[in-house]
């Protein structure tokens, strides 16, 4: 039996939720962003000191005048959400059922800077294929949680919301919800809580899928000798992240609550920390449309929890590189371009049965092509429903 059945909660009542910003938070928003002070920015440099200041003042501008908050929300709102409390924490998420009465449950994590918005366009193909031109053989039950800290979960209010963790809270939802059997998938950092889910829960999780999926060399010189030159470029292109581009991660693991004393009171503070990897992970090339970095970065800035999901790197922090046991549920893999997932290091933690590889897409799969994933999802969970 699955170790999350120890998540113990005297308050289990699952409570419908809808998003309803006030008026008022948009207006400051507005204001806020109508006195930006702007930095200097040195000539010539591009991308390789961050943000360029042309990049962040046509989204900010877009953002001030232009982009529709109340049209996503809307779009948010067509889903049916719920809180409820697991372990003391508040988790928000989307349930969404499908008409098909023999789909499979599937339980979708989100990463950072992202959010359950990155889904918006992957919950109606997954739930209703008939109705999306697929085959309705392929249809899930969506349950797509915000992870503790993150948006409308609201913030952390204890330390210890580590992987492992959030990953028994997911058990605890899925049995809240009465599925016994169900798939799990995440990208980012769903593509650390959902494998460790499968670890926890092998009796529940019946396929894993994950995309942005990231295991590093063990040590041993052996097993980098026989990569292909595609994987050698990809080890090399981890080697580069870590010495030019892993900033955030040190400051996030280490002084979260500095920085979310920058990022709480200023919405340019939050759109550029939080652009630098949608742009980033895009090759600077818009691969993240305006309206998706916007939203997610709109539903930081109003929830407040750029310090709380910027936590999640801290308690993640201890066991980064820490070996793990080998999953034994059957694990299907999709990497795009940009990603650093090299399949021997992925093979030493899971059983891998299924493995794509794809030249569209990158890093935010369910934004960049969520055509590619959704079709992914259902091509590997054909064999394991």
């Amino acid at each position: 039996m699955a170790d999350s059945v120890t998540v113990m909660d005297n308050d289990i009542e699952i409570r419908p939720f809808r998003i309803e910003v006030p008026q008022a938070d948009l207006d400051d928003l507005r204001d806020r962003l109508a006195r930006t002070r702007w930095p200097d920015e040195l000539p010539g440099v591009g991308w390789s000191y961050g943000v360029p200041l042309d990049r962040l003042k046509e989204l900010a501008g877009y953002w001030r005048t232009t982009y529709d908050w109340r049209g996503y929300e809307a779009r948010l709102n067509d889903f049916p959400q719920f809180t409820t409390t697991i372990d003391g924490q508040n988790v928000h998420f989307l349930h969404i059922r499908s008409p098909e009465p023999d789909a499979l449950p599937l339980i979708l994590t989100h990463g950072w800077p992202g959010s359950v918005a990155e889904f918006l366009d992957v919950i109606g193909p997954l739930t209703d294929p008939r109705a999306h031109g697929g085959d309705p053989a392929d249809a899930f039950h969506v349950v797509a949680p915000s992870i503790p800290g993150y948006g409308f979960s609201g913030p952390t209010t204890a330390t210890g919301w580590d992987v492992r963790r959030i990953a028994r809270a997911w058990a605890e939802l899925m049995r809240r919800l009465g599925y016994e059997r169900y798939g799990a998938q995440g990208g980012d950092w769903g593509a650390r809580i959902s494998p460790e889910l499968a670890r926890i829960d092998p009796a529940h999780v019946a396929g894993l899928h994950v995309n942005a999926f990231l295991a590093f060399p063990s040590g041993d010189p052996a097993e980098t000798q026989n990569l292909s030159e595609v994987e050698r470029a990809r080890l090399e292109g981890l080697g580069r992240w870590n010495s030019e581009r892993s900033g955030y991660a040190a400051i996030q693991s280490t002084r979260p609550q500095t920085l979310a004393y920058a990022l709480l009171d200023s919405p340019i503070g939050q759109l550029a920390w939080n652009t630098e990897w949608f742009d980033d992970y895009g090759y600077h090339v818009g691969a993240v449309g305006r309206d998706a970095i916007l939203t997610n970065v709109t539903l930081y800035w109003l929830t407040g929890t750029a310090g709380s999901s910027a936590r999640l790197y801290k308690e993640g922090a201890a066991t980064w590189g820490r070996k793990v046991e080998l999953s034994t549920v059957p694990t299907g893999m999709a990497v795009f371009p940009g990603d650093s997932t090299i399949r021997p290091f992925a093979e030493r933690e899971h059983t891998i049965v299924h493995w794509s590889e794809f030249d569209r897409g990158g890093h935010f799969a369910a934004l960049q092509a969520p055509d590619l994933l959704t079709g992914d999802i259902r091509e590997f969970f054909r064999r394991i429903r």
